[in-house]
């Protein structure tokens, strides 16, 4: 941990050295994704409610997903980019050093403007709450922070999964981005608004609908059976970082120098 918070540091120190272009791509990438809110606004301003899904309901559940993404791409980003290491042969130099290269890999890049998008989700997450008819009691704050906390560990997983396969394509695939990048907008709604076959992958396969269609409905006092079930459907995002996790050893065990 000592090591991982050195990283951190010396990362963060070198992208302050110019302030003034830190600050202004942080207020970009802050600013950026309010056209994603502002569609939504305006297409709860026509039609009211979608499948009795009202604005600020969407909202919190924009919201969350929008803090978790933002969260895994600022400290995963180094898995978002590693193909750049493994065409190069840079990957043989984390191979040689006494730490684990998931340790180093999570080091080598942190993207400290993302945080302005954690903040602008921030904002969209505290104004949805105030809102909302919702007494926030002790277990829906705990089902929230769960919600973030594994939305974290499922993009991160898709992040490794991703990189895992660049030790066979050596390049990064562009499809992957479907399920990262478009897991990521598709999941800033309600899940009952799509098709059943889009419900069911995006929550047995890779489980976005456990950390913030589910838990949301407990949240919002709409839950149809148990309310344990739904308030523990999150931890379905440490079930999905573990085959992520082991792909990721399979690879580097098959790893086969580029020889540069």
């Amino acid at each position: 941990m000592y090591l991982y918070l050195k990283y951190i540091s010396i990362l963060f120190k070198s992208q302050a050295q110019y302030r003034l272009s830190f600050w202004l791509l942080t207020v970009g990438q802050a600013l950026t994704p309010l056209t994603v809110l502002a569609g939504l606004y305006f297409m709860f301003a026509q039609f009211g409610q979608v499948k009795g899904w009202t604005f600020y309901e969407a909202a919190l559940c924009y919201a969350v997903i929008g803090l978790s993404y933002a969260l895994s791409e600022t400290f995963a980003r180094g898995f978002d980019m590693f193909s750049s290491l493994v065409g190069s042969g840079d990957f043989d130099r984390l191979l040689v050093r006494p730490r684990s290269t998931i340790l180093q890999v999570l080091g080598s890049k942190f993207e400290f403007a993302r945080l302005g998008r954690m903040l602008q989700s921030l904002i969209v997450l505290f104004w949805s709450l105030s809102k909302l008819p919702i007494e926030l009691t002790f277990p829906k704050l705990f089902t929230l922070m769960l919600m973030i906390v594994c939305g974290v560990l499922i993009f991160s997983g898709l992040f490794v999964a991703t990189a895992s396969l660049s030790f066979w394509t050596i390049q990064g695939i562009e499809v992957a981005n479907v399920f990262t990048d478009g897991g990521r907008e598709m999941a800033k709604y309600p899940l009952s608004i799509y098709e059943k076959w889009v419900t069911n992958f995006f929550t047995y396969v890779i489980p976005l609908g456990c950390v913030n269609y589910l838990p949301l409905l407990y949240v919002l006092g709409r839950t149809d059976g148990h309310q344990l079930r739904y308030m523990l459907s999150p931890l379905a995002g440490v079930v999905f970082i573990l085959p992520c996790l082991l792909l990721w050893h399979i690879g580097v065990r098959h790893y086969r120098s580029t020889g540069s």
